[in-house]
């Protein structure tokens, strides 16, 4: 075995060599083995989509090469279970220090912290370094030391902190590599031939690595960044930064990113500048909702499957999969919802505002379970991302305590003359409707008979007449919310009479993802519940939250006895499975029904009245630390059953996070959020 001055470097989502403190730290600690565990089935319901798995197979060719320029090369290892993968590196390279960087979903903290506990029970070091953020979660916090609850007073006392957010620091001049003999590498399989054609397309639009992400963030600041408050919006044009699949895989800092905007806005703002100023204000903001998603996931590690407003456990979903099918195809019948659904089936990717539009008119329109939608997003999206996927379905949901009103329907005839104006968006992804006039292009169910000829367009035929007329949605959604209110009543009532405990668990946990979104059987990976006994901590620690039963089991590693130690009774939900309930909704509209007829589609749906579940707009479809500055100390929160406590602030401007609801404010009782109860830091 090679000497005490070896180590591992872990690399996950921070696929760089630049302000990589993982790295550096393992620079300066000797030899360096440089390590990617590939085991997805670690990753439950959540395995990587195609796409996913293709820009991660590029991202990780270009790290190699970029290692190999500075003296070493990437380790890959095809695991399903990475702590034991890691003991084998350790063993088989002698390596006695492990550095890596802190990733913030629930599952990743899971796995970090059992890796720490598990490790350093071998007689490994362990550090780990905060990469991923400005600002660690238990760094903003309130006056009284609690986590922030809307995303307006989070950013605000981000803006607002004493201390600046660290430098991107510079890569490695050299890395001393260890004898990467003794630790082969194995070949990772990120696509089947069924995909390669798929995803040979995929290399016309998108060049993922590190080097590309610096091109992508030059050419932006450089460019569209100086007219971004004025064309966010436009869906028909590239206007966004594109940096969000990057910022994904860590192929570029947001240190980096936030610095050289900042640079930028200091030098309009002495130029007085104040498009360009205000430009970078709502840029930076779009920053620091990725920040957040990241802090709600990390206070509330259960925000992927459950709403943080406990009432809306009560919403009767419609669980419909013809629905879903229609949605997932573009079939919908509103031309930007349908052109939207294309463009992300094409290439995986969509602008920000449609993500807003589809989503919405998924969850308020068809009423179907957010988490399908979000499922259906982790699949298919080039920048997947669970903490941001998982905030921005919530938000739409209206079940943040800033999301938006639940009864909000937003038209996608409106929205479509806002952000595609002159039709060039939906032209593009709908051929069908290119000879339609801009006047009709965004609701064509309104053109006369004579300009559809025209166009070569038959209403039911070649392009579908509306799935749901808004006006029934609305008053479906109506409906709906009634039967909640009238269920949390009750419910309210039996506790009071002393006849029910709490809120429990949302039955939305008992709807099944459709079968096209199901796992195959054989990506399940073991599970075992258990709880730990409380260990003595260091202070570069990051504490984990008691979440969902474990990914590991601690009876295959090499432990002390403080790691035996089990407890059924401690585990908690796993990703939901689900059962689907037969009762009728309200008809819909009379033209719609007798295109379905026509066309043999779309068999009547079934509704979920059982006890429901539910689910940003400005998005960069973008631990304990130990780095200088000495913030190393971190802590995460462990679930406690809710209580009452009571938000009163809620959205009310379409375009981001922020107060005012006269919804809520109807329903003050309703504001019931799951809590959570942080553990004192530690070290």
């Amino acid at each position: 075995m090679e000497g005490g001055s070896c180590s591992i470097v872990w690399f996950r989502r921070d696929l760089r060599v630049e302000d990589n403190p993982a790295l550096l730290a393992g620079v300066r600690a000797g030899r360096v083995f440089c390590v990617f565990i590939w085991a997805p089935e670690e990753e439950g319901h959540y395995y990587p989509g195609r796409v996913s798995r293709w820009w991660l197979k590029h991202s990780l060719a270009q790290l190699d090469s970029s290692l190999r320029s500075l003296g070493t090369c990437l380790i890959t290892k095809r695991s399903t279970d990475s702590i034991s993968t890691l003991l084998d590196v350790v063993k088989s390279t002698g390596a006695s220090q492990l550095f890596f960087n802190h990733l913030y979903d629930p599952m990743s903290l899971v796995r970090d912290h059992r890796a720490k506990e598990i490790l350093t029970a071998n007689g490994i070091t362990v550090r780990s370094f905060n990469a991923d953020l400005l600002y660690e979660p238990w760094e903003v916090v309130d006056e009284l030391g609690q986590p922030f609850t809307t995303f307006t007073s989070f950013w605000d006392r981000c803006l607002s902190m004493p201390f600046d957010p660290e430098a991107p620091l510079l890569p490695p001049k050299r890395i001393i590599s260890g004898e990467v003999s003794k630790c082969p590498s194995d070949t990772l399989v990120f696509e089947d031939d069924t995909e390669r054609g798929s995803n040979a397309l995929l290399a016309r639009a998108w060049s993922p690595g590190w080097s590309s992400a610096d091109k992508a963030l030059t050419t932006f600041i450089n460019g569209a960044l100086i007219e971004y408050s004025q064309n966010r919006r436009k869906a028909d044009s590239a206007t966004t930064s594109f940096l969000s699949p990057h910022l994904h895989f860590g192929e570029v800092s947001v240190r980096k990113v936030f610095h050289l905007v900042r640079i930028k806005q200091v030098s309009w703002a002495n130029e007085g500048n104040t498009a360009g100023d205000e430009s970078c204000n709502l840029f930076l903001k779009s920053i620091g909702l990725r920040e957040y998603s990241r802090y709600m996931s990390f206070n509330h590690p259960y925000s992927h499957e459950k709403p943080l407003l406990g009432h809306l456990k009560f919403f009767p979903w419609v669980v419909d999969e013809s629905y879903f099918k229609a949605w997932r195809q573009g079939r919908t019948g509103y031309p930007l919802v349908d052109a939207g659904m294309r463009e992300l089936w094409a290439t995986g990717w969509l602008h920000d505002r449609i993500r807003v539009v589809v989503s919405s008119f998924f969850v308020k329109v068809l009423q179907l379970p957010w988490r399908w939608g979000m499922k259906y997003f982790w699949d298919t999206l080039l920048d997947a991302d669970l903490e941001s996927d998982a905030l921005g379905w919530q938000y739409i949901t209206g079940t943040l305590p800033d999301g938006r009103e639940f009864d909000r329907i937003d038209n996608p005839q409106f929205q479509g003359y806002k952000f595609d104006p002159n039709g060039e968006y939906v032209r593009r992804w709908l051929p069908e409707l290119a000879r339609l006039p801009t006047e009709w292009i965004h609701h064509p169910w309104n053109a006369p008979e004579s300009v559809l000829q025209a166009a070569g367009i038959e209403l039911g035929s070649n392009y579908p007449l509306p799935i749901v007329e808004i006006d029934a949605a609305k008053v479906r959604l109506q409906e709906a919310l009634r039967s909640m209110w009238e269920q949390e009543a009750a419910y309210r009532a039996a506790i009071e009479n002393g006849t029910e405990e709490g809120l429990g668990d949302s039955a939305e946990a008992l709807i099944e993802f459709p079968q096209d979104l199901r796992m195959d059987v054989d990506r399940e990976p073991v599970r075992n519940n258990f709880n730990q006994t409380d260990v003595s901590r260091h202070h570069q620690d990051q504490m984990v939250p008691s979440i969902t039963s474990t990914l590991f089991r601690v009876e295959d590693y090499q432990t002390s006895s403080d790691f035996q130690q089990h407890s059924a009774s401690d585990g908690r939900a796993e990703v939901p499975r689900n059962v689907n309930t037969n009762q009728e909704r309200a008809p819909q509209n009379q033209r719609v029904l007798e295109a379905r007829r026509r066309n043999n589609a779309i068999p009547p749906p079934q509704v979920n009245h059982s006890f429901g579940m539910l689910n940003m707009e400005e998005s960069t479809a973008e631990s304990s630390s130990t780095t200088s500055g000495g913030r190393s100390s971190g802590v995460v929160p462990v679930w406690s059953p809710s209580s009452s406590t009571f938000a009163d602030q809620y959205i009310g401007d379409e375009a981001a996070m922020g107060p005012s609801s006269s919804f809520w404010q109807r329903h003050p009782q309703s504001h019931e959020r799951v809590n959570w109860r942080p553990l004192s830091q530690t070290g």
